[in-house]
């Protein structure tokens, strides 16, 4: 039988969503009344085809049952974790480098007094979570050694885990379990678990939450020419296998998120086929996040190569995934990114 994927689409947000649910017209994503859906896009290596939820009674019975597999994952509610709201799109990870060479804010915040005063500033904007990290793998990056990265993480940490919710943005088993110690509520490791074999073992012990994020090759190289048979679905299989060798490992938990990797061995037409479709991976059954802030794909798109001056084309394609149902959106601008959200959602529900 062919593989089909079933990307929900064609959202209604807000007074829409709700009116729409109460004549039964809808679908919630993810039993939030806030967003709904109709349509559905059945995706194969070979083919699309976009139907009307009605219509999914005209298909065979084999198919039927994978389309109401994948709508059990879609439609079933996310249990709330680590100071994260699934019932409120989106939540925002604010974003903190303490590193020298970040590719937009390297230097900025790495004093413990400037670090602290960026996390109290945007948690009061709004941030549900505060993710640090202590190298960059931005790309072309090297990866430096693991005491220079705790180093830099750790007196940050150490005044802030208690205070504030935060993830620690980390490829290292040992930084992660010094992490956890201090308190943190994520780990957030840009390479899918992949770089240190031994990250599966702390999580497993601790059982913290964590992100598994996309990325192909390392930072050194993987804006070297990255390809794909076909980006969308080549992530979800990812996605897929690496969730079933971890239950196999024996995670049981879902407080496990899912990133895609924008930037991370992708090109521009990967990264916009990426964020146009982000909606197929709801139907894995867990939070979607997205880190899009400030990329390069908005430099690309709009032709100017100034990482400071992207807040524009951060909040227009911020809007837009919220409006796919991406639950999280990891964040440098957190105060700029709330404000242009409160306003779009004032004028929709008006």
């Amino acid at each position: 039988m062919i593989r089909y994927y079933t990307r929900a689409c064609n959202f209604h947000y807000g007074k829409e969503s709700k009116f729409l649910l109460s004549k039964k017209k809808t679908l919630s994503l993810k039993a939030n009344k806030e967003i709904s859906f109709d349509h559905l896009e059945l995706i194969s290596r070979k083919s699309k085809k976009k139907i009307h939820i009605k219509d999914i009674k005209k298909f065979s019975k084999l198919l039927r049952k994978q389309i109401f597999l994948d709508l059990r994952n879609i439609t079933s509610k996310n249990k709330n974790f680590s100071n994260l709201n699934f019932q409120k799109l989106p939540n925002i990870m604010g974003v903190l480098n303490l590193t020298p060479d970040s590719f937009s804010d390297g230097g900025k915040f790495n004093k413990k007094n400037k670090a602290t005063r960026h996390i109290v500033d945007m948690i009061k904007a709004g941030a549900n979570l505060i993710d640090v990290g202590g190298e960059s793998t931005r790309p072309g990056s090297k990866t430096i050694e693991t005491k220079m990265e705790w180093n830099r993480l750790k007196k940050v940490l150490k005044s802030s885990c208690k205070k504030y919710p935060i993830s620690l943005d980390t490829r290292k088993s040992e930084i992660m379990e010094r992490g956890i110690k201090y308190g943190v509520k994520i780990i957030n490791d840009v390479s899918g678990l992949s770089y240190d074999k031994k990250t599966v073992n702390i999580l497993k012990k601790y059982r913290t939450p964590f992100v598994i994020q996309h990325s192909q090759g390392t930072p050194g190289n993987m804006q070297n020419k990255p390809r794909y048979k076909n980006e969308l679905l080549d992530i979800y299989d990812f996605f897929e296998e690496k969730i079933k060798t971890l239950r196999n490992y024996g995670i049981t938990h879902n407080n496990i998120i899912l990133d895609p990797g924008i930037g991370f061995g992708k090109n521009l037409k990967h990264n916009m086929n990426l964020i146009s479709n982000i909606s197929i991976f709801h139907s894995l059954g867990f939070p979607i996040l997205v880190g899009n802030s400030r990329k390069r794909f908005i430099k690309e798109i709009v032709k100017k190569n100034d990482t400071k001056s992207r807040i524009g084309g951060t909040v227009a394609s911020s809007v837009f995934l919220m409006m796919q149902g991406v639950q999280i959106l990891r964040i440098h601008d957190v105060n700029e990114l709330i404000q242009g959200i409160k306003v779009y959602k004032e004028l929709i529900n008006n």
